[in-house]
């Protein structure tokens, strides 16, 4: 009996290794934690020029900013320009009725006072601005008389990214620096009433030197909405302008 206990020992003793190696081979391992997806930036003016690298549009040189991150390869045939969550074109639909003032301190609903059955340009400026602000202004100033040359019936709106500097007497005093003539309203409010406003239009920011020197331009009756660089020539934007008028 002694010489069968110590066989049966001798077995276990070559047999356990074994075991505790096939243990340690099936046990599971933790998955590598996943890598956060690759932003994707766009232009605000060319939102199909895209790229995985901060940088500038090498059609506008406008900074390129980040619009949704890079899709897996099983959802999408060419991920790296196609944003997951790219932001849908400007519509009358999604355009606020927020309460504004306009340089004349009169109380106005953005939507329906100001855009409503109409064809519209808007821009975004501060007063306080030294860089394109001044020049996106006199940009406008020159398309209201190219425009009124034509013939063309089309309203300039100037909504102000620093409403809570911006009050409307500072507005009106802008305004007449560049000899605005009525059909160009100067817009500004409540913080939180112009930054929902600002996001229905597509163009939120968090700090006003971010604002992009763009034009929106809209006929309303079409639901018709396009973008355009705010320091084209004003006679490229007269047309985009007159474009837009055409639009049934």
């Amino acid at each position: 009996m002694k010489s069968i206990s110590r066989i049966f020992c001798l077995v276990v003793f070559l047999i356990a290794p074994g075991i505790g190696v096939a243990q340690k081979r099936t046990t599971t391992q933790k998955p590598a934690p996943q890598k956060p997806a690759p932003v994707v930036y766009a232009c605000p003016m060319h939102p199909e020029v895209t790229s995985t690298k901060p940088g500038s549009c090498p059609k506008c040189g406008m900074t390129l900013r980040p619009v949704g991150t890079v899709k897996p390869a099983n959802e999408a045939t060419n991920p790296a320009s196609e944003p997951a969550n790219e932001s849908p074109s400007c519509s009358s639909l999604k355009i606020p009725n927020s309460l504004v003032y306009d340089q004349n301190g009169k109380e106005l609903d953005f939507y329906t006072d100001l855009i409503k059955g109409k064809t519209v340009a808007i821009n975004f400026i501060f007063t306080t601005c030294t860089a394109s602000c001044p020049p996106l202004t006199a940009t406008f100033r020159k398309v209201q008389q190219d425009a009124a040359q034509r013939g063309l019936d089309v309203k300039l709106i100037s909504i102000s990214v620093d409403p809570t500097v911006d009050t409307p007497e500072r507005l009106l005093a802008f305004a007449q620096k560049y000899n605005a003539e009525p059909g160009w309203t100067f817009v500004t409010g409540n913080k939180s009433e112009i930054d929902s406003l600002l996001k229905g239009l597509g163009v939120a920011i968090t700090n006003k030197t971010d604002h992009t020197p763009m034009i929106m331009i809209g006929n309303d009756v079409a639901d018709y909405w396009t973008r355009a660089y705010g320091l084209s020539a004003s006679t490229k934007l007269v047309e985009l302008i007159a474009d837009a008028a055409g639009r049934k």
